[in-house]
């Protein structure tokens, strides 16, 4: 036996499947080092969690829900993509609403140095199915000094209804994007916001007048139903503090139980 050969890195595999009927846990499967909680309420809250700390280069982590009534989905914490020394970490995400409304609330996912992830969420919405989703970044711990200057980030999210597409958002963040007025210019968290409901456009006035965090800048717009909302920030702290104001706009309750503002 050679004491020198290189001992091979061990990849995180997961998987977590979660099916609701009428508000009630039908079935739970995971694998690896995937897992789901099911807090069961007037309205069920379903948290995903990946107990590896976090993804690098060759991870492979899924998560999937199927509900046909109002239900909260999220992230016990924020997701880590760690230096990946090669190929890419891979996090799908698979939500079926028949009826009701689905929010999709998961905790920031924090992008470090050298990481490289790919991200794919897809929301399937049945044909009065409503839903809110959110996704947020942040690149590195500002309070621990640390800098990003090298990643590969693709991430893209399509929202379906009766198979045929309402949202599509494709973004890639790579070492030329962290500077520069027509990408991040220097910030170090964004995120996006997207409310589907008939007569999203209504809330356009209130969540404006909600974005007032300091050392955040947002937009929203909103057409045919869909209402988008994009946030810029320095750092991820005053980041989260607008997104728990926009969803206090947006939806029926506070934040998901697992965060903390």
């Amino acid at each position: 036996m050679n004491a020198l050969a290189p001992i091979p890195h061990q990849r995180t595999r997961g998987t977590a499947e979660v099916t609701l009927t009428a508000g009630r846990l039908q079935r739970l499967y995971t694998q690896g080092s995937a897992k789901a909680i099911v807090l069961q309420d007037r309205r069920p809250e379903v948290v995903f969690l990946n107990t590896s700390g976090g993804l690098t280069g060759g991870d492979r982590l899924s998560f999937a829900l199927t509900t046909d009534s109002d239900t909260t989905a999220t992230t016990q914490t924020a997701e880590r993509a760690y230096r990946a020394d090669g190929g890419q970490a891979r996090l799908d995400v698979d939500l079926t609403i028949s009826r009701g409304r689905l929010d999709w609330l998961p905790q920031e996912t924090i992008l470090f140095d050298r990481s490289a992830l790919n991200r794919r969420t897809r929301i399937a919405l049945g044909p009065e199915a409503e839903c809110l989703l959110l996704e947020a970044v942040v690149l590195g711990r500002a309070a621990m000094g640390e800098t990003v200057r090298d990643l590969t980030f693709h991430d893209r999210r399509d929202v379906l209804r009766a198979g045929r597409p309402v949202l599509v958002e494709p973004v890639t963040l790579t070492t030329e994007s962290l500077q520069g007025p027509a990408t991040l210019d220097g910030a170090r968290a964004f995120a996006s916001m997207a409310l589907i409901v008939p007569g999203a456009g209504d809330a356009l006035s209130p969540v404006r007048a909600a974005l007032t965090e300091p050392g955040v800048r947002g937009a929203a717009s909103a057409l045919d139903g869909k209402l988008t909302i994009r946030l810029m920030a320095a750092d991820g702290w005053p980041l989260r503090r607008q997104i728990a104001r926009l969803v206090a706009v947006l939806r029926p309750g506070p934040l998901p139980r697992v965060w903390q503002i």
